[in-house]
This record gives C-alpha cells, sequence and structure tokens, in this order.
C-alpha cells in the first residue's frame, strides 16, 4: 500500500478522522554527500500506533529527530499537525507543539528524584527558588495514570529499568503529547514488564494519543501495531495494514528478499562418524545446573533452547570457566581441558560471546581497532611490551571486511556503532584467538533483521570452516533454522534433544513439547 493510499484508507476504531493527527510529507535529509532520508512520507492518527520498522541505517532515527526538531529537513518537504503547516525549529518548539519522544537509550539522571527528573529543565518554582514539593504533587496523578509502584519522591538511582521507564513516559505526558514517539521501548525489559509496558501503550492510544513506535521485534508489531511503515535506504518501501502485517510480507521489505532465504544453513550435516570437537560430560555446581553432558562436533551447529530460566546460560558459564563448576569433564579435541578461568578456555580453544554485549563484551568507549586486538595483544606487541599499532591496524581492517562491519574506519568508537555492527566487532576479538568451539549466547539479540542474516551467514561460515558450534537462544525460529541438532534444557537439566533428518525436520512445537513437559524426554 503507497503512503498516498494510507492517507485516504478509512480505518476504524478511535483513529478514522480523517485528518491524521500527524502528516510529514515528502521529507529528505542530506548529510554532507550522504542521502539519508529521501522523500519520505508517514503519517499516525490520534488513537493509532503506527510502527516504523528497517534496517540500522534505515533513516527511522533520522525522521524522527526531524519531527522531533533535533534536526532540519531539507527543502521541499512539509509537516503537518491536524492538518495545519507547522515549523518545527527545535526541541522545545516540537514540545510545544505536542510532540514528546522516548528514546532508546533512557535520558534520566540516576541522583535525582522521579518529581526533579519529569520536570527537568521546566522546574516549579516558588519565590525564585526550586518548589520540590510543588513538583512532587503535579508528578503523583501522573504516576498513578501509569500505575507505577513507586512514588514521586524516590530517588532514580534505586529504580529498575522497568521502572525508570515509567519515569520517562511521565516526563513526556508532562507536557501533555498529541504525539508520543517510543523508541524501541521493551530492549531493556524482561517479557513481564514488556507485557505492562504494552498495557500502558494501549491506555494512552485510548486516550487519544498518536504513538509511532519503533521497533525490530516483530512480535510486538503483530500485538501493537495499527500500522506498520517500512523504511530501507532512506526511502519508504510501503505501508501496511493490521491485516496485512505478516513476518515474510515484513522481511521482504525490511532487506529485500523472501523470508524463505534469511536463515543461512549451507554447511553439510557433520556425518555420524564424524569426531566431536567439544565433549562436555556431567557438568555441575552446587546451585542450579545439575550433571549436564553434551558434545558438538566439528562443522556442527547445536542449538541450546529452553525457557527463560532453564539454565541455557549457566551452562555456557561454566563451560567457559566464568563461574565455578562443582565436577564435571571437560574435552575438546579428545583431550581432557582444566578450565577454572576464561583465560583457561580461551587457550583450550573455546570463546564465549555473551548475551550481554554492551555490559560484559565491549568496552565501548574505545576503538573497534582497539576492542578486536585486546584479546592477542601478546601477538601484536614488539620488543619491549610495547604495542605495534600497524599490525592491530591490519588485524582490525581484516575483521571489518570479512565480516561486514560498516563503519568509516578502525578508529571509531564502537559505542557509536549499530547493534549488528557492535555484535560482529565482539565476535572479531573472539575469532582472532582462532577457536575450535565458539558458545554463541544469544547472538543476534538487540540488532535489526537484515544484521541478523548476516550473523547467520558467518555462523554458517564457521560451520564450513570446521569449527563447534553452541548457539543459545530464545527466538525459537532461529533455533530451527540455523541448527543441526537442538538441545533442549528444563530446570538445570538437559532433557532432550532432537535432530533434524531431511524428512523429519525440527520443528517448533518438538521444542516446546520438551521445554514445557513434566517428564524428562528424549527426541532424538
Amino acid at each position: 500500500m503507497t503512503a498516498a493510499q494510507v492517507d485516504s484508507h478509512p480505518h476504524a476504531g478511535g483513529y478514522g478522522e480523517s485528518v491524521p493527527e500527524l502528516d510529514m510529507r515528502n521529507i529528505g535529509k542530506s548529510f554532507a554527500n550522504i542521502r539519508a532520508l529521501s522523500n519520505v512520507s508517514f503519517s499516525v492518527r490520534g488513537g493509532e500506533i503506527h510502527a516504523l520498522m528497517g534496517e540500522n541505517g534505515a533513516g527511522k532515527s533520522t525522521l524522527m529527530k526531524i519531527l522531533s526538531g533535533a534536526y532540519s529537513a531539507d527543502p521541499g518537504g512539509e509537516i503537518r499537525l491536524r492538518g495545519e503547516l507547522v515549523a518545527i525549529s527545535g526541541p522545545l518548539a516540537g514540545r510545544r507543539h505536542g510532540i514528546a519522544v522516548i528514546y532508546q537509550e533512557l535520558s534520566l539522571a540516576p541522583n535525582l528524584t522521579v518529581a526533579e527528573n519529569i520536570f527537568l529543565g521546566e522546574e516549579k518554582r516558588r519565590y525564585g527558588f526550586i518548589d520540590r514539593k510543588a513538583m512532587e504533587a503535579a508528578a503523583a496523578p501522573l504516576l498513578r495514570r501509569l500505575d507505577a509502584p513507586f512514588l514521586a519522591n524516590a530517588r532514580v538511582a534505586g529504580l529498575s529499568i522497568a521502572e525508570r521507564q515509567l519515569v520517562e513516559i511521565a516526563r513526556a505526558l508532562a507536557g501533555h503529547p498529541r504525539i508520543l514517539v517510543m523508541d524501541e521501548p521493551t530492549t531493556s525489559l524482561s517479557a513481564r514488564e514488556a507485557t505492562r509496558l504494552f498495557a500502558i501503550i494501549r491506555q494512552l492510544k485510548s486516550e487519544g494519543i498518536a504513538i509511532v513506535y519503533i521497533s525490530h521485534r516483530m512480535a510486538e508489531v503483530y500485538e501493537l501495531a495499527d500500522r506498520v511503515s517500512v523504511l530501507r535506504d532512506g526511502t519508504l518501501i510501503g505501508t501496511l495494514d493490521k491485516g496485512e502485517i505478516t513476518a515474510p510480507a515484513l522481511v521482504r521489505m525490511m532487506v529485500g528478499r523472501e523470508l524463505s532465504s534469511f536463515y543461512t544453513k549451507e554447511h553439510r550435516h557433520p556425518s555420524a562418524d564424524r569426531m566431536a570437537v567439544l565433549e562436555v560430560e556431567n557438568i555441575h555446581d552446587d546451585k542450579f545446573i545439575k550433571n549436564c553432558s553434551l558434545s558438538v562436533k566439528a562443522g556442527e551447529v547445536v542449538g541450546l533452547a529452553g525457557l527463560v530460566g532453564s539454565g541455557r546460560t549457566e551452562l555456557a558459564r561454566l563451560i567457559y570457566g566464568a563461574d565455578p563448576k562443582a565436577g564435571g569433564r571437560i574435552l575438546v579435541d579428545g583431550a581432557e581441558c582444566q578450565i577454572a578461568t576464561p583465560l583457561q578456555a580461551i587457550k583450550s580453544g573455546i570463546v564465549y560471546l555473551t548475551e550481554d554485549r554492551k555490559a560484559l563484551g565491549l568496552f565501548l568507549d574505545m576503538t573497534i581497532r582497539e576492542n578486536i586486538a585486546i584479546s592477542v595483544l601478546d601477538e601484536d606487541a614488539i620488543a619491549g611490551g610495547i604495542l605495534n599499532l600497524r599490525s592491530a591496524r591490519d588485524r582490525a581492517a581484516a575483521a571489518i571486511k570479512s565480516l561486514g562491519i560498516r563503519t568509516l574506519n578502525s578508529a571509531v568508537t564502537v559505542g557509536s556503532l549499530s547493534g549488528g555492527n557492535q555484535q560482529k566487532v565482539l565476535l572479531s576479538r573472539l575469532l582472532e584467538t582462532k577457536p575450535r568451539v565458539l558458545l554463541l549466547d544469544e547472538p543476534t539479540r538487540g540488532i535489526d533483521v537484515g544484521a541478523k542474516s548476516q550473523i547467520y551467514h558467518i555462523i554458517d561460515e564457521l560451520a564450513r570452516a570446521g569449527a563447534a558450534v553452541l548457539v543459545i537462544s530464545s527466538e525459537l525460529p532461529e533455533i530451527v533454522g540455523i541448527s543441526d541438532r537442538v538441545l533442549v534444557m528444563r530446570d538445570g537439566q538437559i532433557v532432550g534433544e532432537i535432530e533434524g533428518r531431511p524428512n523429519a525436520p525440527i520443528t517448533q512445537e518438538m521444542i516446546m513439547d520438551i521445554a514445557t513437559s513434566t517428564a524428562a524426554l528424549n527426541a532424538a
């Protein structure tokens, strides 16, 4: 459906008015010689949730920054609010026009109270002094509106991520917005917290607020969106109504190819007599993991599935030496390895990609080159322990080329990269150690659909090169799409195994049957 068709398309419910709350037409934006947006049209009606999707770099953030006043659009486009042509000269002007944006990275001051954060920059004063009591009184009804489980005088530093997000929403609502933009709001939330957020979003929709919901998570879009628009390379590809939203359609619009080619599995399924590279025998700890045994062959991708809390990450950390094990054996290429620390694991040929790349994997304020080289500094050192910068540069340049990291050069800080490119940098660092075994924990978490496809291709290439790959993922389509075998965990134990065969492929239903069963099963 074209943008023009969308504007004239009849809607049922609370957002069927003829004049949209927001109507952006032919918006363009260039940075030097780079065209970020080209003639993009986008509209959202009062009481509507309009999802905006696309790969990193597609132009979503640029379009919303133009709406908020953070950027100025190129000449030729226009923005209309409730039919009236407006010029948004800056963020303050955007707020005055009733536009509020909640960014993915929360911008709260943890040392201040909830009320002080809500009215930051617009403090209530009495006799020239900040009136905290007045701010707390004004914040209280906003918090009640959101059913917040904390008071206005609570300090933000003591709140959870989900609670801090409620503060951000309350701050947005304090400006009485007509248009609310939410950028990847569930990135750091649990499933339960996300469900609670969805209820709040629906409540705001029922109050007539026009909501722009930016997300790469298709399940959220299915659940929430009345419409979805997709950008690719700065161009509007199309807009779908709720009944037209399907995974194949969204993938095709976002990456320009069919869903059937999304997952990559070109490596050959290893034969039964191929040697196991990784063997784990009866590994356990004193807390949760109970006598787990598994093997991964050369050239094999094994998925490790299970419900949240089943013990998948805990098992991987035991194998890697990140947590102490109480017993069990680990063998690589048939030889037993004494692994009590991550360094011993790396020296044994085992590397681990953490599920939390920002907190536990990357040095965000360091460059790509420094992040990639940090695990092999001894190889790049010359006499006296001085780093050979040329060697480090060459190493980073080769990694950027081989893994397709999108960056100007290796001197760019990792914190400025998209999630997908950050994941590639972390993976590059691991590959520099030339591992035999890769433990990949949620390798595509928090990255867009295009970057996911690239990660799948990298995993497939590693298998084709003879590596043993163990992949932990909470996304069942991902596990099914890339794995040769699937191990299923429940309550700290491996309770089932499913091997894919040409005439009996692995299915999501098979995995869930084992993961949720009350009896230990083996589906091999």
